[in-house]
C-alpha cells in the first residue's frame, strides 16, 4: 500500500515525516494587526511549520439577527449573538495581505480557514498555498467542492462530523478534483477535555479512509497533541496565542509562545521515538553489553576438577558463558587452574556445553 502524503509549500506531510505543526492563529489577534504580526513571529520562532488565519466576515458566516437561534447557550461566549462574536473575532480582510508578506518573510507558511467562496478568492489572490475546511463547515459540501476546484492541497477537520459525514466531505473534494487531502481528528469543544478525545479514533480513521489523518487540539496543554503522534498523526494544529490572559474569545484554550515551543520539539521527539520494528541491538547500548549477566566461577579449582553449583554463579559483567548455559556447566571438568572471580569460558571447560 503506498504511504498517503501530501505537499504543502515544499514541505512532505506523511507518517514517514516529523509532525507538521499549525498555530492557529484564530481570533487571537484581540482587534489589533500588530498584535497578529507578533503571533506570526512568535510562531516561527517556536519552530511552527504554518500559522493558520481564518478568512470570513460575521455578515458571511451568519446573520445580524438576535433571536433565540443565534444565541449562544453556555461556554465561553454564553449569552452574546453568533453576530456580536464574529464581528470582534473577525481577521479584517484588509490585514491579510500585509499578513502574508510578514509570514514569507520571516519563512513561514501561511493559509487560512475560508468560510465562504468570497473568502477562497481573496485567498487565492494572496496566493494561498493551502487551505483549512473548518469543523462547523465540514458539512458545507459547495464550499468544500469550490475550494477543491482551487487545485491546493485540503486539510478537512471532522469535529462533530460522524464517519458517514466524513466519508462525504471526502467525496466532495475528490469529486471536484482535490488530489492532497488530509483530515483532522477534532473535538469541537473551547476547551475540550482530554478524555473527549478518543485517540483511538485516529488509526481507525486512517485505515478507514486512507488519507494523511492529523489532529486539531483543543485541548489546554499538549499531552493529547502529542500523545496523538504515537496513534499516527501526521499534522498537529493547536491555537496559539501571545497571552493565555489576554481576554480574547480564543486566548483561553490557546497555547502561549514557551509551549509552542514544546510541542514543535516534543511531537518531533515522540515521532522519532516511533522509528521502525527492531530488535537488534542499539547504538546507544553498544557500551553497555558488558554489563549483562554472565557465569564466573567464585570459588578457585584444579584442572580435572568437576564444576559444583557452588562454583559457579551468574552474575555482572557480560564477559562469561551466558547465565543459559548454567545447568550445562555444572558437572564438567575444568582443564587448567581456575582462580575465582574469573569468567566462565569455553577453552577452561572439558565435556562441551550443550546449545
Amino acid at each position: 500500500m503506498t504511504l498517503p502524503a501530501i505537499e504543502i509549500a515544499g514541505r512532505r506531510i506523511a507518517a514517514d515525516q516529523p509532525p507538521y505543526i499549525i498555530a492557529e492563529l484564530s481570533a487571537n489577534h484581540n482587534g489589533k494587526l500588530e498584535t497578529a504580526m507578533r503571533i506570526i513571529e512568535e510562531a516561527a520562532k517556536a519552530g511552527a511549520d504554518a500559522v493558520k488565519l481564518q478568512t470570513y466576515r460575521p455578515d458571511t458566516i451568519t446573520l445580524d439577527c438576535d433571536s433565540d437561534d443565534f444565541k449562544i447557550k453556555g461556554g465561553l461566549w454564553d449569552g452574546r449573538t453568533l453576530y456580536e462574536l464574529y464581528e470582534e473575532a473577525h481577521m479584517p480582510w484588509e490585514w491579510h495581505q500585509p499578513l502574508f508578506e510578514h509570514a514569507r518573510n520571516l519563512g513561514i507558511t501561511i493559509f487560512s480557514s475560508p468560510f465562504d467562496t468570497t473568502a477562497v478568492d481573496l485567498l487565492e489572490e494572496l496566493g494561498a498555498p493551502a487551505y483549512k475546511i473548518a469543523s462547523f463547515e465540514a458539512v458545507d459540501l459547495p464550499l468544500i467542492e469550490y475550494v477543491a476546484r482551487t487545485g491546493k492541497p485540503m486539510i478537512i477537520s471532522t469535529g462533530m462530523a460522524d464517519a458517514e459525514e466524513i466519508q462525504e466531505a471526502i467525496d466532495a473534494a475528490r469529486g471536484a478534483g482535490c488530489e492532497q487531502l488530509v483530515i483532522l481528528h477534532c473535538v469541537s469543544g473551547y476547551p475540550a477535555p482530554a478524555e473527549d478525545y478518543n485517540l483511538r479514533t485516529i488509526p481507525d480513521m486512517v485505515e478507514r479512509f486512507g488519507l494523511v489523518t492529523g489532529l486539531s487540539d483543543h485541548t489546554i496543554d499538549n499531552t493529547t497533541a502529542i500523545t496523538s503522534v504515537a496513534l499516527g498523526a501526521s499534522l498537529i494544529e493547536k491555537h496559539f496565542t501571545l497571552d493565555r490572559n489576554g481576554s480574547g474569545p480564543d486566548d483561553s484554550f490557546s497555547l502561549e509562545p514557551a509551549e509552542l515551543a514544546a510541542l514543535c520539539r516534543d511531537a518531533k521527539t515522540a515521532w522519532q521515538a516511533l522509528g521502525k520494528v527492531d530488535y537488534g541491538r542499539k547504538s546507544s547500548e553498544q557500551g553497555n553489553a558488558q554489563f549483562r549477566r554472565s557465569l564466573y566461577f567464585v570459588k578457585d579449582l584444579k584442572a580435572g576438577d568437576v564444576i559444583t553449583e557452588e562454583a559457579v554463579r551468574s552474575v555482572r559483567p557480560g564477559y562469561g558463558l551466558a547465565p543459559k548455559y548454567l545447568s550445562n556447566v555444572v558437572g564438567l571438568e575444568v582443564k587448567k587452574d581456575i582462580v575465582a572471580n574469573t569468567p566462565v569460558i569455553r577453552v577452561v571447560l572439558s565435556g562441551g556445553i550443550l546449545e
